[in-house]
């Protein structure tokens, strides 16, 4: 069966956390995370986005969501696009 392909959302902690020149243990402490939980979101390994837990990063990163999340579209030639 042909599954339609819609894109995804790529989670940008790591570069964030790269930019900030923040270490992962200090951004666990400040936004109440588990390490477990940020190496999750930095290797985009979360199915499903906890709003709670994105407004913690965004405070205490001091970052817009945007900044944290990016769609990246699905581009399909049209001779994979079924009707």
């Amino acid at each position: 069966m042909y599954e339609k392909n819609y894109g995804f959302i790529q989670i940008k902690l790591a570069e964030l956390i790269e930019e900030r020149g923040i270490s992962k243990n200090k951004l666990s402490h400040r936004a109440e995370m588990q390490r477990t939980q940020i190496n999750q979101y930095c290797n985009n390994q979360v199915t499903r986005l906890d709003t709670a837990v994105l407004a913690r990063i965004c405070a205490t990163l001091d970052c817009k969501i945007e900044d944290l999340l990016e769609f990246i579209p699905n581009h399909l030639s049209d001779s994979n696009d079924i009707s």
